[in-house]
């Protein structure tokens, strides 16, 4: 009789682990967070790569004549146009300026912080202005 016990006691606990086992379900698979494009008019600060650290450099003047800078280093910057006309203040790392109003001739710029990042912005005829002076 025992024997009989235990052998259905043996069979019923198969049963309930293959069935908690053989599930079908699987987790929904992550929905992915789309990387956000940035507008025409914004300037990554990628670095301390000279005239590489700006992207794009050139960049070309959208047709509103704003731009944002939007800082992916990590650590602060601060960019100045060369002419004195705008100036983004401290960005720290992952920061976006206020939009900055440039001139339809385009100007040239750099980090007050960081003397050797230099860029441009193409003016509306798609022309960079000429360079002159200690950052360029």
């Amino acid at each position: 009789m025992r024997l009989i016990y235990g052998t259905l006691g043996a069979v019923a606990l198969a049963v309930f682990v293959a069935g908690c086992g053989g599930s079908s379900y699987s987790a929904p698979a992550p929905t992915p967070t789309p990387t956000p494009t940035p507008s025409a008019n914004t300037i990554s600060i990628v670095g301390q790569q000279g005239n590489r650290s700006f992207n794009p450099n050139p960049a070309t003047l959208s047709s509103d004549g704003k731009m944002l800078f939007s800082n992916a280093d990590r650590v602060t910057h601060h960019i100045v146009a060369n002419d004195g006309s705008w100036d983004t203040g401290d960005l720290a790392a992952g920061a976006t300026s206020a939009s900055l109003t440039i001139s339809g001739t385009g100007t040239n710029y750099h980090c007050s912080i960081h003397p050797s990042m230099v860029g441009a912005v193409s003016g509306s005829s798609g022309v960079t202005p000429p360079c002159s002076g200690l950052y360029c």
